[in-house]
């Protein structure tokens, strides 16, 4: 269940972010969200956190960030994008 949260933060800051946010394809909102629950998965010391210590910085915040539903064939869709974009 989703509820509304308003919060104060600089007018420069909120601009930004949500530039940032657009370029990643996400709005503000599941922005601050994943932020959040990123937060607090640390403070608990999540297991599943720890195991990806070996991973690099930026590749740990980009999770969340993607959804689909079942079974994702990377290479079918980036065959597909290729044949889009060069039109074969």
């Amino acid at each position: 269940m989703n509820t509304k949260l308003t919060l104060t933060i600089e007018k420069g800051v909120i601009e930004q972010a949500k530039e940032y946010a657009a370029k990643q394809g996400q709005s503000l909102s599941s922005l601050v969200e994943n932020y959040f629950k990123l937060l607090l998965l640390e403070k608990k010391g999540d297991p599943k956190k720890n195991e990806n210590k070996s991973l690099p910085e930026s590749f740990l915040k980009l999770e969340g960030c993607l959804k689909h539903e079942g079974e994702f064939d990377y290479k079918a869709e980036i065959t597909k994008a290729l044949e889009e974009k060069y039109g074969l």
